[in-house]
């Protein structure tokens, strides 16, 4: 079974535009992320799915400086891009993670895909977003080609397009669902990045841990915010956007 990272990225989001390629000591957002996905142990392949546009012209400059595989798609389409990503490279299964999340971790990832593959008779879709308990930028989903084929095929309204995997974890009836939790709920933690706020705290926590350890875990950056609390109400009042 081949295993396939597909990670979306796009130069044109609404509240903080460019926000991916944003520099921190000197890196943009999405190679410390692609260092990160390089990690992981349970996956084969790492795609970038960015779009056709030009202003998305610096993300496949990196994938090419960087040596990642890329593929281009629609914009706003966006399950449409991750289905012929996934069949460009030959996935027989997918992992969905976005280009906002540049913490996410490689062993929480290798936990949720673990659950897919050792259960793969048993379920279409795994997440650990179903009931959060991860901080939100650690968000993984993990699901079969087959699975995805069919949301491709059905799914006719514009969230379903535009989200990937709203089709399957809104149809509990239709496809088998299970979540990977943690055992103590973090999911009041916010480290995604939407915000000009977001992106300062993400910042912080690159510049104190990444020099001293490349590789820290998401347990290092809840230690680091315990030291320094304060630090956690500088988004602690965004919103995540409603699907």
């Amino acid at each position: 079974m081949k295993t396939i990272i597909i990670d979306q990225a796009r130069m044109t989001s609404t509240r903080l535009p460019g926000k991916v390629m944003k520099k921190v000591l000197g890196k943009p957002l999405l190679e410390y992320q692609i260092e990160r996905l390089r990690q992981v142990r349970l996956a084969d392949e790492l795609v970038i799915a960015t779009t056709t546009n030009d202003t998305d012209q610096p993300i496949v400059e990196l994938c090419e400086h960087l040596g990642v595989a890329y593929y281009r798609g629609s914009e706003e389409d966006v399950l449409s891009r991750y289905y012929e990503a996934a069949t460009q490279f030959g996935a027989d299964a997918v992992v969905r993670v976005t280009s906002d999340c540049p913490l996410i971790d490689p062993g929480v990832m290798d936990e949720v895909i673990g659950l897919y593959i050792n259960n793969r008779d048993k379920y279409d879709y795994v997440s650990n977003t179903l009931e959060r308990t991860y901080p939100r930028g650690l968000d993984t989903e993990v699901f079969s080609m087959a699975v995805l084929e069919k949301a491709y095929k059905e799914a006719g309204e514009q969230p379903d397009r535009e989200h990937v995997t709203l089709f399957m974890y809104r149809r509990p009836e239709q496809f088998r669902l299970a979540n990977s939790s943690g055992a103590v709920d973090y999911s009041h933690h916010r480290w995604t990045v939407d915000t000009p706020e977001d992106f300062r705290l993400i910042q912080l926590i690159l510049q104190e841990l990444y020099p001293v350890n490349n590789r820290f875990t998401w347990l290092d950056v809840l230690n680091l915010l315990n030291e320094h609390p304060e630090w956690v109400e500088i988004n602690a009042m965004v919103k995540q956007k409603e699907v």
